[in-house]
């Protein structure tokens, strides 16, 4: 009974939405038919008169505007491509039991298959119609169902064919197939696949293909365009389309909550028990994936090295979180069943291809490996990433310290020969106000020098900073990674002369990425205590013997003899946000560190 009431609302909606296109369209042949009743009524003389002639032939070139003008947005709106998510396209061939598991359960749901499978990089999964021409060529329905299309006739098989319309894609969080169990997924997914029997009543389908329509159509018009005479065609055709969009926003709504409602009720005669613990994993495993990503996957990205097995982190990290939380404790017990990525016939490559589109649309890396932008295995993570980031990032506090014009330290005690080493950071960052040189200055952005002292008074970032050499400090650090990242060079798959690999094509702008950033610009309190941390790690490193590590859930970490270094970011902290050194010199102190020794730079 739910699943008939979801499915009722979801048309009745749909129809609306029909309504106001049948709308759009009275509308636009309303001064034609006008025309047309003038010039036969002044055609037959039941319509005499020069006035009324002269109105006919008004009305005439009207009606012909107007057709002309309705002609083009239906162009536009007809020949825009929809959106669509960028994925990674998974072959019948490559994964031969998912498609027979989603084949299944579309069987138990009584709905039509999905028509492919793909992965994106998220925590989520949906369907998505890709039938749209723009989208690629016209293909016969094979995928999941393997039917053949049905012959229109007796006498014409084998010429008159009927296309059956395409099923949508269903599109599947990766973290899913590797964290979660067969069973688990299967539940998951019950509902998704379920959604496949209301997209195929035909009123649902033109609805939604007038909507998409639409949206793309308003894209188009919001690009930027170089004639006036364009950009006055665009904003007419932008306004008309918006108009439309903003008539159908509600119904579409509505027609879409009806059509989740009927999926929902559909899948629960499914696994409905395994379902309920399922959606505990559903949560878990984003809280593990979003953990991996910004502490973790982004600091690789961000030195130019994308880790090739993101997945198979996401593992690891959730297993060690259900170390952690006494509330995850029973998770463990899970790893023994099969794990949904068994159903894939290479993880590894499907793996490797999803942590390429993730550095992709979260940091907006190329698309294709190279010198630049090379994959990194977790094994070589400490050596690859861990500490070439600590050692660029003190390269880079040292850079800045020389340009402000800080002494290294004269006390002949001292093995400070002109080298970087940790005490002049330190000092720097202890000296009271009242003795911070006039002269301090930190790099503007264009490579100039200017006193940052008025400038950075009320400023926020100078707000939890310990005194004006520390905001001088915070303030070039900024600017030398703007200037960085300013300068470091975007290469895109068009100007490489490469395509992506994989069945799917570039769908987006390479212009547009990231399109879901990880984290805001951070901010000079922010970048001056994580390079003086990394400037700490460097120095116990080089003389204490301490090693880079890696942390599932934390990203970085320092290890002294196998242990992980504790309580070294408060400690931080209070050197940069009130200049007391005393904690930190403490922690160096019972750790072997010695900051007057200069340390190795890249």
């Amino acid at each position: 009974m739910g699943v008939e009431v979801g499915a009722q609302a979801a048309r009745s909606r749909a129809l609306a939405v029909l309504r106001i296109r049948s709308r759009a369209l009275a509308v636009a042949l309303l001064p034609a038919a006008v025309a047309v009743v003038l010039l036969v009524g002044g055609s037959t003389g039941h319509v005499s008169g020069g006035s009324w002639h002269l109105t006919s032939w008004i009305v005439a070139a009207v009606a012909a505007l107007v057709l002309l003008a309705a002609a083009g947005i239906a162009l536009v709106v007809a020949r825009a491509r929809p959106a669509i998510s960028p994925t990674v396209a998974i072959a019948e061939e490559s994964a031969p039991d998912l498609y027979r598991m989603v084949r299944d359960l579309a069987d138990r749901l009584d709905v039509p298959a999905p028509s492919a499978i793909a992965l994106t990089p998220d925590c989520d999964s949906w369907l998505e119609d890709r039938t749209h021409p723009a989208h690629g060529p016209p293909s016969d329905v094979r995928g999941l169902t393997g039917g053949l299309p049905q012959v229109l006739g007796r006498a014409r098989a084998g010429r008159n064919l009927r296309r059956v319309p395409a099923t949508p894609v269903l599109v599947i969080g990766s973290p899913f197939l590797w964290w979660m169990r067969v069973g688990e997924l299967r539940a998951v997914l019950a509902p998704v696949v379920a959604g496949t029997g209301p997209s195929a009543h035909p009123d649902i389908a033109a609805a939604r293909r007038f909507v998409r329509g639409l949206d793309a159509a308003v894209a188009v018009t919001s690009a930027p365009a170089r004639g006036p005479l364009a950009r006055m065609v665009l904003g007419g055709v932008g306004w008309v389309t918006r108009l439309l969009l903003r008539s159908c926003r509600g119904h579409a709504a509505e027609m879409e909550r009806g059509v989740a409602a009927a999926a929902a009720e559909r899948a629960q005669a499914v696994d409905y028990g395994l379902r309920i613990v399922a959606q505990e994993q559903v949560g878990l495993a984003y809280a593990g994936w979003d953990r991996l990503l910004t502490r973790v996957a982004l600091p690789a990205w961000r030195m130019g090295r994308w880790p090739s097995r993101l997945d198979a982190g996401v593992v690891a990290a959730l297993t060690e979180l259900s170390r952690r939380d006494r509330l995850a404790e029973g998770f463990t017990s899970r790893l023994g069943e099969r794990p949904a990525c068994d159903l894939l016939e290479e993880p590894g490559a499907v793996d490797e291809a999803a942590s390429l589109l993730a550095a992709r649309l979260f940091h907006g890396g190329p698309a294709e490996p190279g010198p630049d932008w090379a994959p990194v295995g977790w094994q070589e993570y400490p050596d690859e990433v861990v500490d070439r980031k600590w050692r660029a990032d003190a390269a880079r506090l040292h850079r800045v310290l020389d340009a402000l014009g800080v002494r290294h330290s004269t006390d002949p005690a001292t093995s400070d020969s002109g080298g970087p080493t940790l005490a002049r950071v330190m000092d720097h960052l202890t000296t009271p106000t009242s003795a911070a040189s006039p002269s301090a200055q930190a790099p503007d952005g264009s490579g100039a020098y200017k006193n940052m002292g008025e400038e950075s008074e009320g400023d926020e970032e100078g707000a939890g900073l310990g005194n004006e050499r520390t905001v001088s400090l915070a303030a070039g650090l900024t600017a030398e990674v703007a200037r960085e990242e300013a300068a470091a060079p975007v290469v895109s798959a068009a100007a490489a002369g490469t395509e992506p690999q994989g069945p799917d094509r570039a769908l987006w702008d390479d212009g547009m990425l990231p399109l879901f950033p990880l984290q805001p610009p951070r901010t000079g309190r922010e970048l001056l205590s994580d390079h003086v941390t990394a400037m700490v790690c460097c120095a116990a490193m080089d003389t204490a013997g301490a090693t880079p590590g890696l942390d599932w859930l934390d990203g970085p970490m320092l290890l002294v003899d196998g242990e992980r270094a504790a309580d070294l970011s408060p400690r931080v902290l209070t050197l940069v946000e009130h200049g007391d050194p005393v904690p930190l010199r403490d922690w160096l102190r019972h750790l072997g560190v010695r900051p007057e020794k200069p340390v190795r730079l890249v």
